[in-house]
């Protein structure tokens, strides 16, 4: 055991004297790894702030149960007690009187409600599921219907429908954008350790002249692929977090303007941990490749 983590020490040693020996090239590597690891991870980031926003849009996840004019305090507990027991999520009730003081205080409104014979609005519960799959709301929102004293359940499932489809289109895209990127990354990574290999073909066909294994000769460029990897995938991380601050001010005051309140949150800690591993696993790839493929060719 000794003897197994001293040579993946050594090859580690070996690995960082590699990216330190020439600087430039490396940092260049670097920079292609982190946009192309880039380009996805923003775009999932850029779908999960999208998904959060229209979920704290008011009323685009909501169902609301308009009662019948003659509902009495009874039926209205009733109601109370089949959501308390049934529905998973949040509901409040809004009384038909308080939502009359709402339109009356509405600019233009006060003398059109002073003008009303009597209160036309209905008592209302709105609901906020904790399941908000559009065919989730839908059978939710048909159950409401066919509630004692509901005059009315109001559901913009079209809306949410739609906008569901896109986030699966758009996901799905991002999918195989993603995929198409770590190809390239593992091209890219095959193709640096290639010219590692090439620039040290003379040492690993002495070393395996005087008996080193296979898996000796692979251990210090699959190290190399990895950090490369693992470095461009913390170089993607930053610079999703620095876009992320910059548009935050921007992306807030545009939805003040349209009276809501949205914070556009940047990649967290176990995001970029994520990033970092799949840059590392897709650079340990590239050069697992690259190392396969030599040795293959120089066995006799």
């Amino acid at each position: 055991m000794r003897i197994w983590l001293a040579q993946h020490r050594a090859a580690l040693r070996d690995a960082l004297r590699r990216l330190a020996g020439a600087p430039l090239g490396n940092i260049l590597s670097l920079l292609v790894i982190g946009i192309v690891l880039t380009l996805p991870a923003a775009g999932w980031l850029a779908l999960d702030n999208l998904g959060k926003a229209v979920g704290n849009a008011a009323g685009s996840q909501q169902i609301s149960i308009f009662l019948n004019p003659d509902a009495e305090r009874r039926d209205i507990g009733e109601i109370e007690s089949r959501l308390r027991t049934t529905v998973p999520g949040q509901w409040r009730f809004i009384a038909r009187e308080t939502a009359l003081k709402r339109l009356q205080d509405t600019e233009g409104m006060a003398e059109i409600v002073a003008s009303l014979p009597r209160n036309p609005l209905p008592d209302a519960f709105v609901i906020e599921p904790a399941d908000t799959r559009p065919d989730s709301l839908e059978t939710l929102a048909g159950a409401f219907r066919e509630w004692p004293k509901v005059a009315h359940v109001q559901l913009d499932s079209a809306w949410i429908k739609r906008f569901d489809a896109f986030l699966r289109i758009a996901r799905l895209a991002l999918s195989l954008l993603g995929g198409l990127l770590a190809a390239a990354l593992v091209a890219v990574t095959f193709n640096t350790i290639r010219l590692q290999i090439l620039a040290q073909a003379d040492e690993i066909e002495v070393a395996r002249l005087i008996g080193a294994t296979d898996a000796f000769i692979r251990r210090p460029f699959q190290y190399y692929g990895a950090l490369q990897g693992a470095f461009g995938g913390l170089l993607a991380s930053l610079l999703i977090a620095v876009g992320s601050h910059l548009l935050s001010g921007p992306v807030g005051e545009l939805v003040a303007l349209y009276g809501g309140s949205f914070a556009l949150h940047g990649p967290s800690s176990r995001d970029a941990l994520l990033l970092t591993a799949a840059g590392a696993a897709l650079g340990w790839l590239g050069a697992a490749f690259s190392v396969a493929l030599h040795l293959r060719r120089e066995t006799p």
